[in-house]
């Protein structure tokens, strides 16, 4: 089992790892870090020797003074550099750098001399360093205006704004969670280079981005709509835009009814994709669910009796509590990193209509069980 520390363990990139990583318990143990411990030496000092791979990802992106960025960058990886020669480390360091190293800006020169002062390290001191050399990462929970236009954008679209283009330019773009299966196939295999040029999986406009979004909002978050998603880079598109919802105003979300003598008529969901849909009766008291997914899109939709929907996201202890009643049928969509769970409030059966957007398949379910 290898210890991994991540410093910016709780930043965009550095929670998916931490996350990740906490679905192989039997192959890793995860170091906490606190962004505190680069101002206390023996702290410090204490989470570096601890330590079979160190993750640096702690770094800051965006600030009104580009030399503050600078000097923060380079004096993070440099009080990185001062442990592991005070400690004699012999850790695995993997430092994420960023293709603005070929710009001439003080953001790029910072990330490159922090992977430049490691690298020495390295060689003096006979270390491993791998530097990864990562385009533009975008996924869900990065920090709108700052991480990556993406987030952004995707804020702007769910929060009654008009997302603009400054300039349209094609931008090399990587998944969130495509790097991390990267970072953690590199820790499993130990590889050492001192730079790891990690490849786009993904080039797009702006405008080809902002476009499919602005479809997202139409047809999804207006009518309800799973859009049509063609291609792996729209299904983490699609995923990335659901998890800027603020699910506290926006679920759980009214059909529309018709009714006649007959009885009613209700549009459970419309599709530009394909999928699994499913119904179950769930008896008074019991509960179902108390699991999340990391790249499912799921609905739950309340037919018939009365329930409870809960939802939290993980490492937070905010639960959600959405109440449904079939007379006013209504439905929760599922977000990703998120267990929920569904429970029978009511004293009659419960009537629930499940629709997913992938088959099951037990050997890559997709599936964590954790207790909301």
């Amino acid at each position: 089992m290898k210890k991994i520390g991540i410093t910016g363990q709780n930043g965009f990139v550095g929670r998916h790892l931490y996350n990740t990583l906490g679905l192989s318990p039997e192959d890793f143990q995860r170091i906490d870090f606190q962004k505190e411990y680069f101002e206390n030496d023996s702290k410090l000092d204490e989470f570096v020797a601890q330590c079979d791979v160190i993750v640096h990802l702690a770094a800051m992106n965006r600030h009104e003074s580009e030399q503050f960025i600078y000097e923060t960058n380079v004096g993070l990886a440099q009080k990185l550099v001062d442990s592991l020669k005070r400690t004699g480390s012999k850790a695995h360091v993997m430092i994420s750098s960023s293709t603005q190293e070929e710009r001439d800006n003080l953001y790029g020169k910072s990330k490159r001399e922090g992977r430049e002062a490691l690298a020495n390290w390295a060689q003096e001191n006979d270390g491993k360093i791998t530097g990864l050399i990562i385009p533009n990462v975008f996924g869900a929970f990065g920090k709108p205006f700052y991480n990556s236009f993406v987030s952004t954008f995707c804020y702007q679209l769910t929060h009654g704004e008009t997302p603009t283009i400054a300039t349209d330019g094609e931008v090399k773009l990587i998944y969130v969670q495509e790097l991390v299966e990267i970072i953690i196939n590199e820790i499993k295999d130990g590889n050492i280079k001192a730079e790891y040029f990690v490849e786009p999986t993904a080039t797009k406009k702006v405008s080809e981005v902002l476009a499919l979004l602005n479809d997202y909002k139409t047809k999804y978050f207006d009518s309800g709509e799973i859009p049509a998603i063609n291609d792996s880079f729209e299904h983490n598109l699609f995923n990335t835009y659901r998890s800027y919802i603020d699910y506290k105003t926006h679920y759980p979300v009214k059909f529309t009814q018709h009714t006649d003598p007959r009885g009613a008529f209700v549009e459970v969901i419309r599709l530009g994709v394909g999928g699994q849909c499913s119904f179950s009766t769930t008896v008074p008291g019991i509960t179902r669910g108390n699991h999340y997914h990391t790249r499912k899109i799921e609905r739950f939709a309340v037919i018939k009796g009365k329930a409870l929907i809960q939802l939290r996201k993980i490492d937070t202890e905010e639960v959600l509590d959405f109440y449904l009643d079939g007379n006013e049928p209504a439905y929760v969509d599922m977000p990703i990193w998120y267990t929920h769970n569904i429970k029978n409030i009511g004293e009659e059966e419960l009537y629930t209509i499940f629709w997913i957007n992938e088959a099951f398949n037990s050997e890559n379910a997709d599936t964590y069980f954790v207790e909301v």
